[in-house]
């Protein structure tokens, strides 16, 4: 450590002593000088080990650097502020290696310390593994017997765990088949068909009244399943879409269709299922599914249909 800090000292020496020759010479300052000055600075700056080591010279450096790159007119004073940068820099350089030096020392030293210890905590656990090794020895016949009695059981234990394991997978597989027949049964019950978006539940112009957006009384019988099956399939979300035929005005058909979507996802959220999980859109009558040029047509126009999307899937 002495030795060390008799090394820095020199440095730190040698560098002052270079100042001083530097300062006495009235050698015109060149572009170059303080582009090199601000290399070296850079350079000092990315070396992150370095670098936090001395935070306050590489401060100072950085002002001694900036107040040089701007030229005072007076060649004199520029290569005297030059000549400054150029100690700071060099100063903050050499106090940076000798602090990273130190550093390194000491985490040497310690690492010396922990393999010692190391050491001698292997030759403790070492007389241990012998003392414990002869204690064996006089007990071999003991051990043998109580080896074999644990082969044994282990094999036992091996067994019921094979048929536990056998069980548990055949219970799994029945309560999948009998999720799959309950799912396909609840589908069926809402006469949904299976799309590339999802499921999709046509609900007919039974819901709304002529030109209204409020439910039915018996509206809840229609759409009661429907919320049955959301609460118990909470990872599916759905859309909820409007649609009307095209009598009336294209406009007032739209927030009609958009005002009746958003009623059926109020009765929804009535029941428990999270508006985060519902999306409502008005289509108005751009979506329509049969002719509006006769009376049966425009009834099948008349719809909500709310799709369910597979699971893990977010409305948009």
């Amino acid at each position: 450590m002495n030795k060390h800090i008799r090394h820095t000292r020199t440095l730190i020496a040698t560098a002052v002593a270079s100042a001083l020759l530097v300062a006495c010479s009235s050698t015109p300052i060149q572009p170059e000088q303080v582009s090199n000055a601000r290399i070296k600075l850079t350079e000092l700056q990315s070396n992150q080990q370095l670098a936090r080591q001395v935070p306050v010279a590489i401060k100072e450096a950085e002002d001694a650097v900036r107040a040089a790159e701007v030229s005072q007119g007076d060649k004199e004073k520029d290569a005297h502020l030059m000549y400054i940068a150029e100690r700071k820099v060099d100063t903050a350089q050499a106090l940076a290696e000798s602090r990273l030096l130190v550093d390194q020392r000491a985490i040497l030293s310690q690492q010396r310390e922990r393999a010692r210890l190391d050491s001698r905590t292997k030759e403790a656990e070492s007389a241990r593994t012998d003392a414990e090794s002869a204690r064996l020895e006089t007990s071999a016949a003991q051990q043998e017997a109580e080896r074999a009695r644990s082969s044994a059981e282990s094999a036992r234990l091996r067994t019921l765990a094979a048929q536990q394991e056998s069980a548990n997978a055949q219970k799994e597989s029945a309560d999948a088949q009998q999720k799959t027949a309950e799912l396909q049964r609840q589908i069926a019950e809402l006469n949904a068909k299976q799309t590339e978006r999802g499921l999709v539940v046509t609900l007919g112009d039974v819901l709304f009244d002529t030109d209204k957006a409020e439910l039915k009384s018996g509206a809840a019988t229609n759409l009661a399943k429907l919320a049955t099956f959301l609460n118990q399939y909470q990872d599916r979300s759905i859309i909820i879409e409007g649609h009307t035929d095209n009598v009336g005005n294209e406009d007032y058909n739209q927030g009609l269709s958009q005002r009746r979507a958003d009623s059926v996802k109020a009765w929804l959220m009535k029941q428990g299922v999270s508006s985060s999980r519902i999306v409502s859109i008005g289509k108005g009558e751009v979506s329509p599914v049969s002719g509006n040029d006769s009376a049966s047509g425009r009834q099948l126009n008349r719809r909500v249909e709310v799709v369910i999307e597979n699971n893990g899937t977010t409305p948009d």
